[in-house]
């Protein structure tokens, strides 16, 4: 038996549609069947491409896969749909047990165990797709000690994605998890438990020169977003001190 899905860079492969959860109110995380037990088999970070069509005009957009890369039988992705959005629309459309086209993997961030003292992930919105893998990864190796902090960047405390998966995570040691809410005013209205490591307002320069002093090793910084927030999120660090080559940017 074949561990390898079909998967292939070069062509499109079907795969079925098993299930759709929303978790907030435009981002939802679907599941696809893989044949057999098979596994998708990606490393660490590697994203897949998807095939939409809408109104005969042919759209292609790069997701990241959220479930480990070793998953067997299935693979979850994580993906916001956006009001004015071509491939939003197509996705939209899909229901349990249609036939969806992805073609991969390509990409991925070359980690290994032990690389790095401590690894900064700054995630804002679905950029934190990339991000579990590895961390997920680190937890489920005990011969792994590096030091991870998260840093998840929402509009607000109800569209953090995955909390009860980011909370699980948080347990372990060498992982910490802070949460910057940009629409949040206040911290009152959070449960106890998010207050001492969520912020208000927007990750700016002061808190990401905060949080890298707060690190208990010289980090290296993972970061994933919008192309304005990778902008911004590269100016802070290089101000904070830290070489380009102490960075990368999914």
């Amino acid at each position: 038996q074949s561990n390898n899905s079909e998967l292939n860079p070069d062509s499109f492969t079907a795969f079925s549609l098993s299930s759709v959860e929303q978790l907030t109110e435009d981002t939802y995380q679907y599941r696809f069947e893989l044949p057999g037990n098979s596994s998708l088999r990606l490393s660490l970070g590697q994203h897949i491409v998807l095939r939409g069509e809408v109104n005969g005009l042919e759209i292609q957009r790069a997701y990241t896969p959220i479930s480990p890369g070793n998953a067997e039988g299935y693979f979850d992705v994580l993906i916001k749909c956006y009001e004015a959005g071509l491939m939003s629309q197509y996705i939209k459309t899909w229901k349990q047990g249609d036939m969806v086209f992805w073609r991969g993997p390509f990409g991925g961030f070359p980690y290994q165990p032990n690389k790095y003292g401590e690894l900064l992930m700054v995630a804002s919105g679905t950029g934190l797709a990339p991000m579990l893998p590895i961390l997920q990864s680190i937890t489920e190796n005990e011969e792994d000690e590096t030091f991870v902090t998260l840093v998840g960047c929402f509009r607000s405390f109800g569209n953090i994605y995955l909390k009860p998966l980011l909370q699980e995570l948080a347990r372990y040691w060498n992982v910490r998890i802070f949460y910057v809410l940009s629409q949040e005013s206040s911290l009152e209205n959070l449960p106890w438990s998010y207050q001492e490591n969520t912020y208000t307002g927007r990750l700016n320069e002061d808190l990401m020169r905060t949080i890298i002093n707060s690190c208990r090793r010289k980090p290296f910084v993972l970061v994933c977003g919008s192309s304005a927030f990778n902008e911004d999120m590269s100016r802070y660090l290089k101000s904070a001190g830290l070489e380009e080559n102490s960075c990368f940017i999914f």
